[in-house]
């Protein structure tokens, strides 16, 4: 078989993995409550960037105005590549936590404001789950981003900050996953924590089978486990 032949059969194999998981997502798809940027260029040339890597998001975004929203899996600093452009096109407003010194300098300031950056103060015990659901409580727009493998390397358990910040804001979890295999940034189903995480996790953990980060070796032993499972 030629080169050319065998690129056809993997460009061909890829369509139909593509096609059986989930449908695209665009920025039109995204209804009235859910947290915008407001971008003006932003969404189309973040688009077009997506398209020319290969790279589509999918999945579906419930129309609510509040969520916990996992970055999994992360392991490597490409993972921004392709997720931050997939955010951009969708007009999509995620706020993650930095250190709140870093607000010190105005300038600085005002760029990360506009990244989406919620400043945070570590040194205190106990603040950040706190302050995370005061920001919740305060009843504004936020889907806050969090990677619950706490690290880009393998671990064998996930962080369950996540979890517990979900529980006491009293908001859903949604669930995103970075597949290199099919080229997909996937929104999945969401999930209403109960207060009973050994019978929740599991559930999160399902939606992440036959993922494929950037780096499978660091894939976090949760999500081996699932994958083993998936191919079972």
């Amino acid at each position: 078989m030629s080169l050319k032949s065998k690129n056809n059969a993997k460009s061909k194999a890829a369509d139909r993995i593509r096609s059986k998981v989930l449908p695209s997502l665009h920025r039109k798809d995204l209804g009235d409550l859910i947290p915008k940027r407001g971008g003006k260029f932003a969404p189309t040339i973040s688009s077009w960037l997506m398209k020319a890597a290969g790279w589509r998001t999918v999945g579906a975004i419930p129309n609510i105005p509040q969520a916990v929203v996992l970055a999994i899996p992360h392991t490597s600093n490409v993972d921004g590549v392709y997720a931050i452009p997939s955010l951009f096109s969708l007009d999509l407003n995620i706020s993650i936590m930095g250190k709140h010194t870093l607000f010190k300098v105005p300038v600085l300031a005002q760029l990360l404001k506009w990244m989406g950056i919620i400043p945070i103060n570590r040194e205190v015990k106990g603040s950040v789950l706190q302050a995370s659901i005061d920001k919740f409580k305060s009843g504004q727009p936020l889907f806050l981003g969090l990677a619950p493998e706490g690290t880009r390397n393998y671990t064998e358990n996930w962080k369950t900050g996540f979890y517990y910040l979900a529980v006491g804001a009293n908001v859903p979890i949604l669930p995103v996953a970075l597949d290199y295999n099919t080229k997909e940034v996937r929104f999945l189903e969401l999930v209403h924590p109960t207060g009973n995480i050994e019978e929740d996790l599991p559930k999160i953990y399902a939606q992440y089978g036959g993922v494929m980060p950037f780096y499978p070796e660091r894939l976090s032993q949760p999500l081996q486990d699932i994958n083993e499972q998936y191919k079972g």
